[in-house]
């Protein structure tokens, strides 16, 4: 195959694994709705918390961030490393802008988390901690997944080069747009802490 060919092959890999909507689909299963419609309508780990149950938001997690780490690891096994990094970045697409629910999905915190750890796991550590040291102190997830995505293309520019450099920072832009109203909200100074309604 060509190299245009398989990259996307990868990029429509990434893309459909990305847009499972985990989210939507354990609070299904749970009987508690759509979590579409309450929070902030994301279908991410976050929102999820919103129902209350800890559980599914953690499931929510980790399956969104295993989710890309699978696109990335596979992509990876049989095409290489542009390869790799190009599904992940559709993976976080697919999560963000899933066709089957209009390109209305989640904000991709857990996906990045998962995309970093497959693609270069120091520097997915290394996000979640920035992540876990601002939730701790300020209180704020969305002020977390802003600072650690921020950081990100700088830790792995420091620890791997500049493709991951490149890719973590096109993700951290999209993301960043996904969290356009966390970040009026932050500005205003309205933004809610964890463990508050929205």
């Amino acid at each position: 195959m060509t190299f245009e060919v398989v990259n996307l092959y990868a990029a429509a890999l990434g893309y459909l694994l990305g847009s499972i909507p985990f989210g939507l689909i354990l609070t299904r299963m749970a009987g508690l709705g759509d979590v579409r419609n309450i929070g902030s309508g994301s279908i991410g780990a976050t929102n999820v918390l919103r129902t209350g149950n800890r559980g599914l938001a953690a499931g929510t997690l980790i399956l969104d961030a295993g989710k890309a780490a699978i696109a990335v690891l596979i992509a990876r096994y049989y095409w290489g490393e542009v390869p790799a990094m190009i599904a992940g970045g559709f993976a976080f697409l697919g999560h963000c802008f899933p066709v089957w629910l209009s390109f209305k999905g989640g904000k991709g915190v857990a996906t990045f988390i998962g995309i970093l750890l497959a693609l270069y796991w120091p520097v997915g550590l290394i996000f979640c901690a920035v992540w876990l040291l601002i939730a701790l102190t300020q209180k704020m997830s969305s002020l977390a997944s802003l600072t650690a995505s921020v950081t990100a293309p700088l830790f792995a520019y420091s620890f791997s080069g500049t493709p991951l450099a490149l890719t973590s920072a096109l993700i951290a832009l999209v993301l960043i747009f996904q969290h356009r109203s966390n970040i009026g909200r932050l500005i205003a100074g309205t933004e809610p802490k964890i463990g508050q309604g929205k």
